[in-house]
């Protein structure tokens, strides 16, 4: 789930001697052949250069301060880019979006309500102590403890039990059969953390002054905050192949777009995820100070729906101001041409293990809301929504969101709508994907949603009735039901089959609105190299493979 997840930017408006505003209403400067555009400006790349040497330390770049380190609230990119290197699940994800035992060896399938795994032996937490299954059940039941609030509770949904049933034995108990519950136990829903810890810090546990106390190949050492995070290396790792070539990092907290891309450009900051878009050409040329890389990626960037009591309660305004928004020019203005077009909120490589013709059927059954000013105009008009008010968050991350929120604001008013933009700060943009009382009075914000897994039954299921995720309180029962029997599916081409009904529904009702999928953005500076380019970086120790060149 985009977990996970966020997603917005800022500043920039000439693109190509047109005004992006300009770019898209009219789709000036647009390149031909619409979704492909720009393909040619990158390759993806599946791994940097080995590392020649070890080295002391490296710094990185974060655009906003983490909510908060403990995993049961990491929902969004810069918590999880810290906490994975510290701590891990009982699943890795890895590179090519696949999954591979984690902190749990094996697990077994018994019947149909019944999951054992075989836990890890010989891991010790930061601390020193060893990981026992005693461990797994205290970090796995938080999600479920209403006193806590995880953000992550939708995973355990039809968890009816977690239990020890061995030293190094867990088995989980559903009350239906779920099997999307793996795939959630690769991310933030399948991290251990110590059990004594858990008790010692309680509320406090997460925070700055107390960190955490996982497994990873990095340990916390301190937080000053609105300043940085520095994470030293874990000499008793218990993976050899993920031992840290450095001995420490420290993420540089850098909220102004600008300033994090000088710094990158000058090496006071040796690498970053997320590199803006609008620098991307010129830290591309810039190759004395560094590389740019382009990855896997599960993003796409999308217009959120908070508030379906508003303006876009009504379906016919949802699809006119999609209709009423270039996206293909969109692509070339916000995301510089490194980006695709899509009426799809999942990327096709999640759907890796679906038959090619379900697949087919999920992305070519969407409906299309192609720009057509006209149509979006008579859809207003019927709907009775001429001169009807709007409240469009965003955030000051990087370009592209002052060009999305331009953009979404002047295609609003072409069609007869009254957008109001609403500016907030980087750090306060971020609790609009956990806090229901900041999206108070908000209409519409910008995501780049990821997925944490490949499987896309994950996006759908935050849209079922009800879920923390749907943000807008959007219900309809036949989605819910052909969510619902997808995650209680064993054949995965089935789940997929009925993920991709589910998929229909949610664009035919534009729950949320896709612009355009992502790419996985890296940048390392000339003095360090190693880390593969994936939105897995989200659930993997990333940081590990960095040495120096």
């Amino acid at each position: 789930m985009t977990p996970t997840r966020t997603r917005r930017r800022r500043l920039v408006a000439i693109v190509a001697g047109c005004s992006a505003i300009g770019l898209m209403l009219s789709g000036c400067g647009a390149t031909a052949g619409g979704n492909d555009a720009g393909a040619d400006k990158f390759t993806l790349s599946t791994s940097t250069p080995k590392p020649s040497k070890d080295i002391d330390k490296f710094s990185w770049a974060l655009y906003a301060e983490p909510f908060s380190l403990d995993y049961a609230y990491a929902f969004d990119y810069p918590d999880n880019q810290v906490l994975a290197n510290m701590c891990e699940s009982l699943f890795r994800w890895n590179p090519d979006l696949s999954s591979s035992p984690g902190l749990a060896t094996k697990f077994e399938h018994p019947d149909d309500l019944t999951w054992v795994y075989t836990i890890r032996q010989g891991v010790h937490f930061h601390d020193g102590s060893l990981m026992t299954a005693d461990d797994v059940v205290a970090s796995l039941k938080r999600h479920v403890d209403d006193k806590v609030g995880s953000f992550w509770v939708s995973a355990f949904a039809r968890v009816a039990d977690i239990r020890k049933t061995g030293d190094y034995e867990v088995t989980i108990t559903t009350s239906v059969p779920d099997y999307s519950l793996n795939s959630a136990l690769v991310g933030a829903p399948g991290v251990v953390e110590s059990a004594k810890t858990l008790t010692k810090d309680g509320k406090d546990y997460g925070n700055a002054a107390t960190g955490v106390n996982c497994t990873g190949p990095f340990q916390f050492d301190h937080w000053d905050a609105g300043e940085s995070i520095t994470l030293k290396r874990f000499d008793d790792y218990w993976d050899p192949n993920l031992k840290p070539k450095a001995k420490e990092m420290t993420f540089k907290i850098l909220p102004d777009a600008n300033a994090r891309v000088n710094a990158l450009q000058t090496g006071e900051i040796d690498g970053s995820w997320g590199v803006p878009p609008n620098a991307l050409d010129v830290l591309k040329a810039n190759t004395d100070a560094g590389n740019v890389y382009f990855g896997n990626s599960t993003s796409v960037t999308s217009l959120i729906t908070s508030n379906f009591n508003g303006v876009f309660g009504d379906v016919r305004v949802r699809k006119a101001l999609m209709m009423a928004i270039n996206r293909d020019a969109l692509v070339q203005a916000a995301a510089q041409g490194y980006g695709k077009k899509t009426d799809a909120l999942t990327t096709r490589n999640v759907w890796v293990d679906a038959q090619p013709s379900t697949v087919n059927s999920a992305f070519e059954s969407l409906e299309k809301q192609d720009y057509n000013l006209d149509e979006a105009r008579r859809l207003i008009k019927e709907a009775g929504a001429a001169g009807k008010k709007f409240v469009y968050a965003t955030a000051p991350i990087s370009a592209a969101s002052d060009i999305t929120s331009r953009a979404v604001a002047s295609a609003a008013e072409q069609i007869g709508l009254v957008p109001e933009i609403q500016t907030m700060s980087n750090s306060k943009y971020t609790t609009l994907f956990s806090d229901p009382a900041a999206r108070k009075g908000i209409d519409l914000f910008e995501t780049s949603w990821y997925l944490s897994s490949a499987d896309p039954t994950e996006m759908y299921s935050v849209l079922r009735t009800g879920e923390f995720s749907n943000y807008g309180g959007w219900s309809n029962a036949d989605f819910d039901q052909l969510v619902n029997n997808a995650i209680g599916t064993k054949s995965v081409d089935e789940r997929d089959r009925l993920a991709a009904q589910a998929a229909k529904i949610a664009s035919q009702d534009v729950v949320w609105s896709p612009l355009y999928e992502n790419v996985t953005l890296l940048w390392l500076g000339k003095r360090i190299t190693g880390a593969a380019p994936s939105i897995n970086y989200m659930y993997y120790p990333w940081a590990a493979t960095i040495g120096g060149r």
